[in-house]
């Protein structure tokens, strides 16, 4: 069975009590939030088994977040690579809550990553999206259930998510239209980007 990329997309929502800016020029801003879920049913008709996915967080904890580099990127290529250029976030700790996969992230100082903390200071809602490589085997009625062949690679912040649940506020897999979303979201968040874009270059290419 031949592996493929997998990204899946989930609503990332951290409570308002976990959303720490920081003191003074000391850390950067942080969330808290669902990252993933197992043994349940996503938005692309996916499962991870909850032994297949602990053993690929367990190996992701053990180097990615403790060398300090479990990056991922704002938005979501469709790559196995994680372009430096458009790092935004830096995953610092994941734990369990039941089949719920926590995790604490740092947004960046990065200009993705300050797009992303002025979405979140706008209370703008975001998705978190994983990416992987591995292979589907059929469960019935279009399910499929990721098999062990699985390698995690990174989470993005998205704009929509496949999780149920997962969405991130301040304090993760590739479907990216939400019919439910209000239009004038989508103006509010063009006009925050193009404030920081104009803000840090000069020039105003976003109308």
């Amino acid at each position: 069975m031949s592996k493929s990329l997998l990204i899946e997309y989930s609503i990332f929502t951290p409570k308002s009590t976990q959303l720490t800016e920081g003191v003074k020029g000391a850390r950067n801003l942080t969330v808290q939030g669902v990252v993933q879920r197992a043994d349940s049913e996503n938005a692309n008709r996916r499962v991870y088994p909850r032994r297949i996915l602990q053993k690929e967080v367990e190996k992701y904890i053990a180097t990615s977040i403790a060398e300090n580099r479990a990056l991922g990127e704002l938005d979501h290529p469709e790559s196995t690579v994680i372009n430096l250029k458009n790092v935004s976030h830096n995953i610092k700790k994941l734990w369990w809550d039941g089949d719920d996969l926590m995790g604490e992230i740092e947004i960046l100082p990065t200009p993705s990553g300050n797009i992303l903390r002025e979405l979140f200071a706008n209370n703008i809602t975001v998705g978190i999206s994983s990416r992987g490589m591995g292979s589907v085997q059929a469960l019935g009625e279009g399910t499929v259930e990721v098999q062990d062949d699985f390698e995690l690679l990174c989470w993005d912040f998205v704009s929509t998510p496949s999780t149920q649940g997962a969405f991130m506020t301040p304090t993760g897999l590739n479907e990216n239209f939400n019919p439910n979303l209000n239009p004038s979201k989508y103006s509010k968040v063009n006009s925050i980007i193009s404030d920081i874009i104009c803000t840090q270059s000069g020039v105003c290419c976003i109308r």
